[in-house]
């Protein structure tokens, strides 16, 4: 699909029609304002010069009556204009946010999250001006530009070489301005999302910097930021504003030649009054409508800019494919739970030299407990997102329920894996909002019994309105630990077949931690549960532990296995005994 069709994806419905009406409604203006400089023209020469005053009221009622009809064409080619516009904006970061959707992570990895909000605010909202400029103006200024110089050429042909002079002087200063303006509009906006991310980094962190104290280092970030994205915005337009100047100084030249050789004529008696008022009427038009095409085409420039940055969102093509939209071929259920790697290798930037995993090989059966130990950065979490396809494997193969992952549908296999990570994700909204996030046809005794499980409904039931109480924006009125069992109740509450605890009980005490996986270990006997932690005493009683170490399996068996073999895990296990 060509980058012009994914740009036109805006253009749905009823939008479709408006962005038609439009220009029509143009070209009706258009001509009511090119007839009525010619009935003026006549007024003076018949009905002034002739002292018809019958005949100047006739035809001074006719240009009021196509004043009238002209005003209504504008009106509604500004409101057809508008709707066109607005709704191709809406429909267009519609499907920007559905193509981000989805992405892989790995997708996401390639724009930051500043860079994307800028695309889909700053960048749309560039080129649905742009787009409403197009549908009206750019249709209206063309066909005035013509018949304007239609008109003029009818009523002189000598004196229409005046503004013939003056196009493509005006041609060569706009290629110029555009040519300088659009690298400094591309860098203007680029400073956009820096700007963006710093401020959304500020945001989400403003308890660490108040607690650190460190406002006044933020605001000197911010403002430097700021100041740049100022003097990039000044370097561009200070081009920009240079065509109004040169456009209006064309403009009055013209007007002035057209006078001077225009009342020679009517001295000589080659041209009549009201000829020469009507011709300057009509430069006047012809004039700013190429005064108001430049402005299109700077505005263009601008748009041009946002528009390759949208582009580069629509063309994105994610890197995990589903199969049903591949073939048409997909396994849409999980049998159970086991899980198998093969051979496994992964390197988030493709390049097998960086890989982050290596020749992973492991089995584990449905329904047992794993637990996954190892240092910061030995690739936990990397490993256990190949087994919902939030990454694909780079060589080798994961598979679950005895099918390789790449083989079922999407939505099937997320639908059968749950993730809880350290780092919680709640919404706005209800504790039962965020908690049928797993479940959205959960009843009340469904969701008592997740939290039940998950250690979270004392303090629920304790909340001002129990599970109808207002959670404010990323639970802001919850504590690390609170947030850690709801997510968990969340997860619980889809019923899968894998669930992964990505050291989600960091933030609970020992006790609460142990009456969590006794709950899990209950309620949930059919569940693959997979616990990744840095206590060893969250893991201890897993049926099997893995150790890992630089992306490599460095040891598997059980808590006491483990303790008379591995030096990794003994020596973890040794030092966090010593601190107890």
């Amino acid at each position: 699909m060509s980058s012009l069709r994914k740009l036109t994806w805006g253009l749905e419905g009823k939008y479709k029609l408006y962005s038609l009406l439009t220009p029509v409604t143009m070209i009706g203006e258009v001509v009511m304002e090119v007839i009525i400089p010619l009935l003026m023209a006549r007024i003076i020469d018949d009905g002034i010069a002739g002292g018809d005053l019958a005949y100047v009221l006739r035809v001074g009622a006719m240009m009021v009556a196509l004043a009238f009809v002209s005003l209504c064409f504008g009106t509604l080619g500004a409101r057809f204009g508008a709707v066109a516009s607005l709704g191709f904006a809406r429909n267009l970061r519609r499907n920007l946010f559905r193509k981000v959707q989805e992405f892989s992570f790995g997708n996401v990895d390639h724009f930051s999250t500043s860079s994307l909000v800028t695309r889909l605010t700053t960048d749309v909202t560039n080129v649905q001006n742009t787009y409403q400029m197009l549908i009206r103006i750019c249709f209206r200024a063309p066909i005035m530009l013509v018949s304007g110089t239609v008109m003029a050429c009818t009523i002189n042909l000598r004196l229409s070489t005046v503004f013939f002079v003056a196009i493509p002087f005006l041609a060569l200063i706009l290629g110029i301005i555009i040519r300088i303006c659009y690298p400094r509009f591309r860098a203007m906006l680029a400073q956009y999302d820096d700007l963006n991310s710093k401020v959304q980094e500020n945001l989400i962190a403003i308890r660490v910097v108040k607690s650190f104290v460190r406002t006044s280092y933020e605001g000197k970030k911010f403002d430097t930021s700021a100041s740049t994205l100022r003097d990039l915005q000044v370097r561009a337009e200070k081009v920009v504003i240079l065509n109004g100047p040169v456009m209006q100084l064309v403009v009055y030249a013209c007007i002035i030649a057209a006078l001077f050789f225009g009342g020679r004529m009517i001295v000589f008696g080659d041209m009549q009054t009201g000829q020469l008022i009507s011709f300057i009427t009509y430069i006047t038009q012809i004039l700013m409508s190429l005064m108001i095409l430049s402005m299109i085409f700077v505005m263009l420039v601008l748009s041009r800019a946002s528009i390759n940055r949208i582009l580069e969102v629509l063309d994105e093509v994610p890197e995990i494919q589903n199969p049903a939209a591949r073939d048409g071929k997909a396994v849409t259920e999980v049998p159970d739970g086991s899980i198998d790697f093969k051979d496994v290798t992964f390197s988030y930037s493709g390049d097998a030299d960086k890989a982050v995993l290596n020749g992973i090989n492991l089995h584990i059966d449905s329904g047992s407990v794993v637990g996954i130990i190892g240092g910061t950065g030995s690739s936990k979490t990397t490993l256990v997102s190949m087994i919902p396809r939030l990454y694909d494997v780079m060589s080798g193969s994961v598979s679950v329920g005895g099918t390789d992952v790449r083989e079922y549908e999407l939505t099937a296999l997320r639908n059968s894996v749950s993730v809880v990570l350290q780092k919680n994700v709640l919404f706005s909204g209800t504790v039962r909002d965020n908690l049928k996030w797993g479940n959205a046809r959960a009843n009340d005794e469904e969701l008592k019994a997740a939290c039940i499980a998950a250690d979270a409904d004392e303090f629920v039931s304790a909340l001002p309105k129990g599970y109808d109480s207002d959670l404010g924006q990323g639970g802001v009125n919850l504590s690390g630990g609170q947030k850690q069992r709801l997510c968990i109740a969340r997860a619980l509450l889809k019923k899968p077949k894998i669930l992964i605890l990505d050291d989600s009980t960091s933030a609970v005490d020992t006790a609460t931690d142990a009456r969590i996986r006794k709950a899990l270990r209950n309620s949930l006997p059919e569940t693959t549960k997979i616990i990744i932690a840095q206590r060893i005493t969250s893991v201890q009683d897993a049926d099997i532990i893995y150790v890992m170490d630089g992306g490599r399996i460095a040891g598997a068996g059980t808590h006491e296995e483990l303790l008379a073999s591995n030096a990794i895990y003994r020596e973890v296990y040794d030092s966090q005994q010593s601190q107890n």
